[in-house]
């Protein structure tokens, strides 16, 4: 019998174990056109806890009583769709449980790269990887010879952005929360690093780590860290507004207290979604395959193991528990 969580209750604040559900999920019968997938690996992610609110957005909210949904990879077990055969491995969203029952025009089948694993289509030839590459390449067009500042530098979209940086000939400086993760960001060939729990105001210590100011935010917190990068960017300056990880369980809207310098300076702020650029995703898989496939991106994941321990995934994601992408193993 097939295994799933579902959504039990909606959170108000931060989600706890309350709010989930571990039980049987009846698959439906393999049809025509059906495919009926085994999961071995799942991606927890940040934009997951918006989807738990009843809320309009770019995605429907998760419904009350049934299973939620994220990225999977897994393979076919057997399949009523010519498109696909057994042994299969594909790239699905039908995450949060063991196995699934799926329209074929649903899957995606893994290319076949050289060096590359399945659960990196969950990484950095994933969501995560896309989101790093086309929010700093086309949304904030960075370009070389550009000063980059990455906020949440140690985890999975920050820790791509960063390289890809780099590999792009750009000066990068990120930040990330303590010494440890610190460290994992100058490794991964960052210029600078500002620990945002070392106690000084992140305005000042930007200021300290990019003296002639930024040309580039990619902004996964909001909070303090845009209010900073507004405060030191440069003329023609672009934020790529990925995420706001500080007020997806607060509530609190970022206070912007230097946003009038988007004037005088003319600025740019761009929110994106991954999925708009799925159309040049053979482009996505040429590039950012050969920097994955030759390490001049590389990952760090964090890996918990069983489908009974997602939640505890997911909610490690908002107390920093992760370095790189958080993963979980089936």
């Amino acid at each position: 019998m097939a295994q799933a969580w579902h959504l039990k209750s909606r959170p108000h604040g931060m989600p706890t174990s309350d709010n989930f559900e571990y039980k049987a999920l009846t698959l439906p019968a393999l049809e025509e056109g059906m495919v009926h997938v085994r999961n071995h690996w799942l991606s927890v992610d940040p934009y997951m806890r918006g989807r738990m609110n009843d809320v309009k957005s770019y995605v429907p909210p998760f419904q009350i009583g049934e299973p939620l949904e994220g990225g999977a990879v897994g393979e076919v077990v057997e399949s009523r769709s010519p498109d696909f055969q057994p042994g299969d491995k594909v790239l699905h969203m039908a995450g949060w449980r063991d196995e699934a029952v799926l329209p074929a025009q649903a899957l995606n089948k893994l290319p076949s790269i050289p060096g590359i694993e399945a659960k990196d289509f969950l990484g950095n030839l994933g969501l995560t990887g896309g989101t790093a590459y086309w929010g700093l390449l086309d949304a904030a067009q960075a370009k070389e010879g550009d000063i980059v500042f990455v906020s949440a530098a140690a985890g999975a979209v920050g820790s791509a952005v960063v390289q890809i940086a780099k590999a792009k000939g750009m000066t990068v400086i990120g930040s990330a929360g303590g010494p440890d993760k610190v460290e994992f960001v100058k490794s991964l060939g960052a210029d600078a690093v500002i620990d945002y729990k070392g106690g000084v105001p992140l305005v000042k210590a930007l200021a300290e780590a990019a003296p002639k100011g930024i040309d580039v935010y990619f902004d996964n917190v909001g909070g303090e860290h845009l209010d900073a990068a507004l405060a030191h960017g440069r003329r023609d300056a672009r934020f790529a507004i990925c995420g706001m990880i500080d007020g997806y369980n607060s509530g609190e809207p970022t206070s912007l207290r230097y946003i009038m310098r988007v004037i005088a300076m003319r600025m740019m702020l761009k929110g994106f979604i991954y999925t708009d650029y799925l159309p040049r995703n053979a482009e996505f898989y040429a590039d950012m395959g050969q920097l994955v496939a030759t390490g001049k991106v590389k990952s760090r994941d964090t890996v918990v193991e069983g489908l009974e321990k997602t939640p505890e995934a997911f909610l490690g994601l908002f107390s920093g528990a992760n370095t790189g992408k958080m993963l979980v193993k089936l």
